[in-house]
């Protein structure tokens, strides 16, 4: 097990660069000059050369990704003075660390995504054992009613209706804003509220058809037939057979699923005003800044890779037969 995970690990490693890699020659691809955002509007010759040797865009540009891939592990040395590991170098919009404005984005989307990755997957998963126990009746039918409509549903226009419904009409929720949990718990969790339920509707949904596809699967394998003729009870079939099965799927796309909001929740972001990476990441390619692009690429990419491995490991505690392999 430890040897698949060491591979998985070295096959992550270099994933990550290669797209590293390909994102950072694609932007010197772009017909833009970077230099020019910083140099304003009576930017001379000379300002723009200058601007190019501090930012280090007067160098090749195989030379420029190799000191910004050093600079993340090692740290980096500007015209400015020293940016310490890890360094993502200076943006070119506003001149900041970019490793600083990553950190102070982050938390929001690390709230948004924890949050409702709970609830979409506790909900969904949920409502997929229930519609698959009872197969063919009124309650499976009413939650795959509501599956189908949920898989309908937009967040941007759900976030609307909400924030018009629970906010402004009903006045039963606060108006969503991310608050630090370790200052203001309570704040945290209202702030977050509407945005966990509403990124979670179309999740739900999702996962509520998956589950009960696998569920009713695995309750027609001969595995489960064999372990009703043994004489075991339903919760016992259910739970301990039918259920373990199903989760390995589920799993995988919870997998990936993660993994992608917590490279940035960006239509979430964008509908209740959050400043999370979802939006820096737009904001900063409207701007052609490099730096930010490539931090919040790489957080991303970083993110989806662990997920992969997390799962690819969740899978030995899930099937024994992996266990075995």
């Amino acid at each position: 097990m430890l040897r698949f995970l060491a591979r998985r690990v070295l096959g992550a490693l270099v994933i990550i660069v290669l797209i590293s890699a390909i994102t950072f020659f694609l932007f010197f691809a772009l017909p833009s000059e970077p230099a020019l955002m910083s140099c304003g509007k009576n930017c001379t010759p000379d300002a723009l050369a200058l601007i190019d040797k501090n930012l280090g865009l007067d160098q090749p540009v195989p030379v420029q990704y190799w000191h910004y891939m050093a600079g993340i592990f090692v740290g980096r040395d500007f015209s400015v003075g020293h940016c310490p590991a890890p360094c993502f170098g200076y943006s070119f919009s506003n001149q900041q660390p970019v490793w600083g404005t990553i950190v102070d984005r982050f938390p929001t989307t690390l709230s948004i995504t924890v949050g409702g990755a709970v609830v979409f997957l506790v909900v969904g998963v949920g409502i997929g054992m229930l519609a698959a126990a009872f197969r063919g009746t009124w309650v499976d039918k009413f939650f795959s009613s509501l599956s189908l409509i949920g898989n309908s549903l937009q967040i941007y226009f759900v976030g609307v209706i909400a924030l018009a419904v629970l906010v402004s009409g009903l006045h039963w929720m606060d108006n969503p804003a991310y608050y630090p949990i370790t200052e203001n718990p309570g704040k945290w969790f209202t702030g977050m509220l509407i945005p966990w339920l509403v990124l979670s509707i179309i999740f739900i949904a999702n996962y509520s058809r998956m589950t009960r596809s696998q569920m009713i699967e695995q309750l027609s394998e001969d595995h489960v037939r064999t372990a009703r003729a043994k004489g075991l009870s339903r919760r016992t079939v259910f739970f301990r057979y039918a259920w373990r099965g199903a989760l390995a799927p589920i799993v995988t796309i919870f997998g990936i699923d993660l993994g992608s909001l917590f490279g940035g929740a960006i239509i979430t972001e964008f509908t209740f005003s959050l400043h999370g990476l979802g939006r820096l990441a737009v904001s900063s390619v409207s701007e052609t800044d490099l730096p930010t692009l490539m931090a919040v690429m790489l957080v991303g990419c970083t993110a989806i890779v662990i997920a992969n491995i997390v799962v690819d490991a969740a899978y030995a505690f899930i099937d024994p037969r992996v266990r075995l392999a």
